[in-house]
Formats: C-alpha cells, structure tokens, sequence
C-alpha cells in the first residue's frame, strides 16, 4: 500500500468514526400517523388496537393488512463472517447490519431491523428466528459463517411460510450471474459452452455455481484450498461442498488452482487477496473474463488483471468498473417478494433477477468497463430495483409462491411512486422508460 492510498484510508476510517459516533448510527423508528390528543390515543393505542388485535387473532392473514408486517424484514448476524473481517461478534457486526437497512430503505422502501444474536450454535439461530417469524415479511440471514450460513438457510426454507434470503449467497449470485451475462454478450460467448473456475467454497461460492448451473452453464469446476471439490473426494469436505459436487465438475478433474484455470473462460474468485496470478490468468482461453470478488481486497487487482491481458474485469470494489456489489439486487428482491406476499425465494427468482440487472444496461451502455448497473447513478439505481421487483413479483405468481395475486407492473409502479415519495428525486423517475 503506497502512502497515498493510506492516507485516504485514514481519512475514510476518521471520517466513517466519527460519523457513526456523532450520530449513534445509522437508523431510526419513526411513526407514520400523528399523535395528537385523545381520540388518536385511543384509536391507535388502548382501546381502539384491542379490537384490531381480535381481528387478527381470527385470520393471522390480516397481520399483513393492519400493521407493518407487509413491509418489514430482519436482518439477522451471529457476527461470525463480517465483511472481510471474519469472526467480529455480534455487536461489531452491527454497523453493517445497520448499513443494510438503510439501503433497504433508500433504494427499496423496505423497514429492517438489524438483528444482531448473541449464539453461533446454528440450532439455536434457527430456533431464534422461528420465534420471530410472526413479525417479518421476510428474514436476511447476513454475515454469518459457512457452512452453517447454508444449514440455517435450508432449515429455514423447509418451515417457515415466508422468504429467507442469504446475502452472500443468493445476493453475490444474482450478480455475479448478471454481469457474467453481459460479459458474456461482449466476448461473443455462450453460458451454456464456457469452461467457468470458481476459487472459493463459502456461501458466496456455493450460491454462484448453484444459479449459473440453474441459468444453463453447464462446465463449472469449483475449488477450495485443497483444489478442486469433486463428489467422493475423502477429505476437507463439509455438506455446502458436497451439495456443490452433486452438479459440477462432473469431470471429476483434480488439481490445483493453477492446473484448473488452463484454457478457462471464466475465472471468479470469492477467496483471498493475490490468488489470481498472471501466470494463472495468462494460462485462461482467448478473451477471458475475471471477477474477482474477495473484499475488501481481490483476488487480483482490476489494474493488474487488464494488463495480464483479461477482457472483463470485475471486482467488489468501488472506484473502479464492473463493481458486483449486491446491493443491485437486494433493494428490488425484497420490494418483489413483500408485494406479492411470497412464501419462499426461489431459484427463478434469482434468474429472473439477474436476467432483469443485465437488462438494465441497455445495449448503448454495455462495455467492458460496464457490465452492471452502478448504483451510483441513481436514475440506474432506481431503475435497476424497479425492474428486478417486476421481475420477481412476475416469477412470483407465475411458480405459485405468491400469496397476493398482483400485477407485476403494478409492483414496479408502485415501487416508482414510492421513490418519489421517499427520496424527493421526481426528475429521475419521470426519465425512465
């Protein structure tokens, strides 16, 4: 690090401090009526609730009808795989946590809660979050360590009648799947024939090769520290690995890293800083794509990585292009799912999330330095949410997971008159077409 770039660092690090502290957070609880005398005391607190309280307690339904329940999702850390930073604990989780629900909030017009549990045990997080299911719409299981991010998911899914929805793993897949199809598109290749590496099997590694599977591809080779993950390899396996042998690397290929990237098309990383070499990269097939995603440092630099001779870089990095940061696709899942009262996330879904981000940037825009919507740009923000919440609310009613009957365009122009509404930014909505 040149001391440049460490003084920015420490400029940001003052600066993020001191913002925190000077605010106690990021977030708030505010009312949406006026509590003014008497008549408003009783008809939104005692007696008045009581008779809204009876008519929930005849259809539990209605919960979503009278209070906030509708538009309201958790956000729930054990504080075991925080960013980059590893096993922090809960209460130093917590500004992340917070972070998430204010971008809920400004780009998606969701109210989170961050919930930060004091347990890793896995069973005892997945008992937490049944208890508090009957307050949520939907639950955002975030940061927490693989592979019990991925059992806690599963058990989840299996009984609870409302969406959970990993960060890592459905958010990085959805995409990372986007932007690999528009990188696709620019190097004249198809998903269904390339040769795609992925370095890494934690959440973020296990959702990627699930959903490009699931999209079409069809040559994918995942590897861990050990090399490649193929069903019956006897050691440093766990379920998340064994799941991922069940539909990749069909092959059975063995070897390193280095071995496996010779003639890829398509090298993602969601490990460590410095794993993508040049000679690793130079070893690839004829235009090849690169995401490196590890944070806060990738596994290749985009500099480092366009002069080794890639032709799509993509990194989790801001400053630079092609940042894949899930925050494209949370905001519009989220305003998708809650608008149809979804039961669960699905793999369609995800697909036609993705499918929705790629399309977003329009034939005009896409380039090598611009695969996926910068959010940034708020008219490309705003626009990205609102199609990936059509999306989703279509998939929604089509795969029967939807408990509200409704127009998916309904949905997005819903979304649309929310923003302006809740961010004051009428000139950006009014250009979209």
């Amino acid at each position: 690090m040149d001391s440049n770039s460490s003084s920015v660092d420490n400029a940001l690090k003052n600066d993020s401090i001191s913002a925190h502290r000077r605010r106690k957070g990021k977030i708030e609880t505010i009312g949406k009526v006026a509590v003014e005398g008497a008549k408003d005391l009783s008809m939104y607190y005692t007696p008045g609730v009581a008779y809204v309280c009876l008519e929930i307690n005849k259809d539990k339904e209605l919960s979503y009808e009278y209070t906030n329940r509708a538009n309201s999702i958790a956000i729930v850390t054990d504080g075991t795989r925080i960013l980059g930073l590893g096993n922090i604990g809960p209460e130093a989780g917590m500004p992340v946590m917070e972070g998430k629900a204010l971008l809920l909030k400004k780009f998606g017009g969701v109210d989170a809660t961050p919930i930060a549990v004091a347990s890793t045990d896995e069973q005892e997080i997945i008992k937490f979050i049944r208890m508090i299911a009957p307050t949520y719409g939907a639950i955002n299981l975030e940061d927490l360590e693989t592979p019990k991010a991925i059992n806690v998911l599963k058990a989840l899914e299996a009984d609870l009648p409302i969406p959970i929805f990993h960060d890592d793993s459905y958010g990085t897949g959805i995409v990372a799947y986007a932007g690999l199809k528009n990188a696709l598109k620019l190097v004249g290749k198809r998903l269904g024939q390339v040769k795609i590496v992925i370095n890494g099997a934690g959440s973020a590694g296990y959702g990627i090769s699930k959903l490009l599977y699931f999209a079409g591809a069809r040559n994918i080779i995942t590897c861990d520290r050990e090399g490649a993950i193929y069903k019956g390899r006897g050691s440093h396996m766990n379920t998340v690995k064994e799941e991922i042998a069940d539909y990749t690397n069909k092959g059975m290929v063995k070897g390193s890293l280095a071995e496996l990237a010779r003639g890829a098309d398509v090298l993602i990383g969601v490990s460590s800083k410095g794993e993508f070499t040049t000679e690793i990269i130079r070893s690839m097939a004829e235009k090849p794509i690169v995401f490196a995603l590890a944070n806060p440092d990738p596994e290749i630099t985009y500099d480092d990585a366009r002069a080794a001779g890639v032709e799509i870089v993509a990194t989790g990095v801001s400053g630079v292009p092609n940042q894949v940061n899930n925050m494209v696709a949370f905001p519009g899942v989220f305003r998708g799912l809650l608008d149809t009262r979804s039961s669960r996330m699905s793999m369609e879904m995800m697909v036609v999330a993705g499918d929705a981000i790629a399309k977003t940037v329009k034939k005009s825009q896409l380039s090598r330095d611009y695969i996926v919507p910068d959010f940034n740009d708020k008219k490309m923000a705003i626009k990205a949410t609102a199609n990936v919440a059509e999306a989703v609310a279509e998939a929604a009613v089509k795969t029967g997971v939807a408990r509200l009957q409704v127009d998916p365009a309904d949905v997005k122009a819903n979304f649309l008159a929310m923003v302006k509404r809740y961010n004051k930014i009428e000139k950006y909505v009014s250009k979209l077409d």
